[in-house]
């Protein structure tokens, strides 16, 4: 199994994914979120040039946000510093748009974007469709001569899908899928269910060794005796459980979806917290400090059910085998996102006791 490093795209801190290549973890996603962090193609660009190894990517690029052709001239040319190593993560984006008031992308223009940016992404030409229903355009880069971009190393495709609809998508047109940390084999089967029924749906065969897997969390060695919800604990992956809180909001605000069950003892508290700011700018406190760091208000929510539902935590025999089990059950990479504050003790503890054994599942 590979591990990967998520990354909150800073413009001033590429040392961190240059420690990471130095630790052995093989991928670097950076971020895409334009109200949140740096953006991700600007900083892949530094990284490109401060590395030599590592796989650089979007973490992922939202497809709300850009144009199918402006994210395939962006990844192309990160292409063009970074030959042979650069990837396209790609999703409709939850936090980027809610961020702004909007809603991601719904699944059939999700969907058609898919459709149009991967030709795209091979320097081929794809059918962008035009605005108000007036049809499609060809389009193409047509000077991708002379070093602008690269189109002559592959970049595969890996789809962001949380969801039934959206693992379909996945594969129906990924060369992999960004997921959801699986629970347990079981549901890492069960995702496997909806890429291969979504691949099926278009005359596609997966191949469970070549499509390529990625599950992002957050993930903390304990000390022995140390509790789940220790202070240190919560300082590594607390924004991680934070995010996925503020996710639960979205659905339960937008759509009616009650919340998970791990979530029962914190709810009626945290809505009630949120309900307090305006309607008009909720939108941006739901996300604040989205997988950074935990507000002082919100840090009486990390339980030990909140902390474990969205990250792996134990000891080092236990992780190690977790992620045997899931690799056994198909899954590629994880991908951690820690705390913005401790991500290079948190990356430094994972390369030392995980690192070596997990490359041998």
């Amino acid at each position: 199994m590979d591990l990967g490093v998520c990354v909150a795209s800073h413009i001033s801190d590429v040392d961190y994914v240059v420690r990471a290549e130095e630790l052995g973890f093989s991928h670097a996603w950076l971020a895409d979120s334009q109200m949140l962090w740096s953006d991700c193609y600007a900083t892949l660009a530094v990284a490109a040039t401060r590395t030599s190894r590592i796989k650089l990517g979007t973490g992922v690029a939202v497809a709300g946000t850009r144009p199918a052709p402006v994210n395939a001239a962006g990844i192309a040319t990160i292409n063009a510093l970074a030959p042979g190593r650069t990837f396209f993560g790609v999703g409709a984006g939850n936090t980027a748009m809610r961020v702004m008031g909007l809603p991601p992308q719904r699944i059939k223009d999700f969907d058609g974007y898919l459709e149009t940016i991967r030709p795209l992404l091979r320097g081929e030409e794809g059918l962008l469709s035009l605005p108000k229903g007036s049809g499609v355009s060809p389009v193409v880069h047509i000077m991708p001569d002379k070093g602008f971009v690269n189109f002559a190393d592959p970049i595969p495709m890996y789809v962001s899908g949380f969801g039934p609809k959206s693992l379909a998508l996945a594969g129906k047109h990924g060369d992999g899928a960004v997921l959801a940390l699986a629970a347990n084999p079981d549901a890492m089967h069960s995702m496997w269910h909806y890429l291969e029924e979504g691949a099926r749906g278009v005359g596609r065969r997966l191949d469970r060794q070549s499509f390529y897997t990625t599950a992002l969390t957050a993930m903390v060695v304990l000390d022995e005796g140390e509790a789940i919800d220790s202070p240190r604990v919560k300082a590594e992956c607390g924004a991680m459980a934070m995010a996925a809180i503020h996710y639960s909001y979205d659905q339960w605000r937008n759509f009616g979806h009650q919340p998970p069950n791990h979530l029962a003892e914190i709810w009626e508290d945290y809505t009630s917290m949120l309900e307090q700011v305006p309607e008009e700018r909720r939108h941006q406190r739901i996300h604040a400090g989205h997988n950074c760091w935990v507000l002082p208000e919100e840090e009486k929510f990390l339980t030990p059910k909140v902390l474990t539902s969205s990250s792996l935590i134990g000891t080092r025999d236990r992780l190690l085998e977790q992620l045997s089990e899931l690799a056994g059950a198909g899954l590629h990479q994880v991908m951690v996102l820690p705390n913005f504050d401790t991500r290079y003790e948190n990356i430094e503890r994972i390369a030392r006791d995980l690192m070596g054994e997990a490359r041998a599942f």
